[in-house]
């Protein structure tokens, strides 16, 4: 789950980082009663995306009165960066924040370790808004200082990053003091990103966090209900916030077979299939061990849902799961719904003959497959058939 940059700073200020002072705005008239606050302000949209600066979405005001000239243009447009895709995402809110006189811009994150089976800070002393070109040109100059779960974040590892920026003496100590706070707030409230781009050096000689991207992990919210209550559901893909309402891992791609799939791997070969055969998968969408009738039926919703979609691949491989149970909730969530689109279907496992004779007695038309090439190259056919 993502979160606003202004929720981040507060969950950091709340850890003990050095935030900058600011408040939110949903009006032009509130952004300008904020920012009577400061000589200098600055205008900031709130949506779920990077490179917010470069869209036009990060102004500088240096009074009340042109705060509010930018809010009456900002509040309400459509903001496209490179991350939102055309689309773009509606500026809703604005964060009206005091301004800064930087020295010094770095890069700063804390993410899983996958290949350590850790923890691993990520740094860069060229932060900023050039930090994703900084990864393609001079990736050597982003490092990191993986971090053991078990021993947790120690002061050696700030030092190690202080390192790599260059600071010294009370520098030094904030940054080690910064770590320990995004370190405490990464594995207390189960995050998967805690990202500060950039962390500055004030004129004033203070490191300070001046933007702010922090993730959770979906699979652990029911841990922290304080922390769902900071969803933005507008922020999010419809199709994809209303597979997270029937606990499917669903996300939207830009092709036009819908994939049904159980399992993770499995729904990544598929992906992989329906490519090699010339097709492009519209979604990656796992209902996991247990299909039920109901989730296969909010699952062939989510999939219609997309105009995209011109035929729908389910690949299923019955363990737990039996292949006719499965089977009976395809054909009684397909008959309910009346599914227009090209019907694909590739059954294996436990009680795949009965789950096969439950298909083949249906009134549903359904394109059997033998197996996941034969599938594949059935899907991509009739979705080339009805486009």
């Amino acid at each position: 789950m993502k979160i606003h940059e202004y929720q981040a700073k507060e969950l950091l200020g709340a850890y003990g980082a050095p935030v900058p002072t600011g408040e939110i705005a949903t009006t032009p008239a509130e952004t300008k009663e904020a920012a009577a606050k400061y000589d200098t302000c600055v205008i900031k949209a709130q949506v779920h995306s990077g490179g917010r600066g470069k869209a036009g979405g990060v102004k500088l005001a240096h009074s009340p009165e042109e705060a509010e000239e930018i809010a009456q243009k900002m509040i309400g447009m459509t903001l496209v960066t490179h991350q939102t895709g055309p689309q773009g995402k509606v500026v809703s809110k604005v964060l009206v924040t005091e301004a800064v006189e930087v020295e010094k811009e770095f890069y700063l994150s804390i993410t899983g370790d996958n290949e350590r089976a850790g923890v691993v800070i990520v740094a860069s002393a060229d932060g900023g808004t050039e930090i994703e070109e900084t990864a393609k040109t001079a990736p050597e100059k982003i490092v990191q200082v993986p971090v053991s779960v078990i021993t947790g974040y120690r002061a050696f590892h700030g030092e190690q990053v202080a390192e790599i920026f260059g600071l010294e003496g009370a520098l030094k100590k904030e940054l080690i003091a910064l770590l320990s706070s995004m370190y405490r707030l990464y594995v207390e409230k189960d995050c998967s990103l805690v990202e500060i781009n950039p962390l500055v050096l004030t004129r004033e000689g203070h490191l300070l966090c001046l933007d702010a991207k922090v993730n959770f992990d979906d699979n652990a919210l029911y841990r922290h209900p304080e922390l769902a209550e900071l969803r933005d559901v507008a922020e999010e893909d419809p199709k994809e916030y209303r597979a997270s309402q029937f606990d499917l891992n669903y996300i939207s791609l830009d092709g036009n077979i819908g994939c049904l799939v159980n399992g993770a791997g499995l729904a990544m070969a598929t992906m992989d299939i329906i490519q090699k055969f010339g097709g492009q998968p519209a979604n990656f969408l796992d209902v996991g061990g247990s299909a039920t009738k109901e989730r296969v039926k909010a699952a062939f919703e989510i999939l219609l849902s997309d105009p995209n979609v011109k035929a729908i691949f389910i690949n299923i491989f019955g363990g737990i799961m039996k292949c006719d149970v499965i089977a009976e909730g395809l054909v009684a969530a397909a008959s309910e719904m009346g599914i227009k689109v090209p019907l694909v279907v590739r059954l294996e496992g436990t009680n795949v003959d009965k789950g096969k004779e439950i298909i083949k007695n249906s009134d549903v038309a359904i394109i059997s497959a033998e197996d996941m090439a034969d599938g594949a190259r059935k899907a991509v056919e009739a979705a080339k058939g009805v486009a």
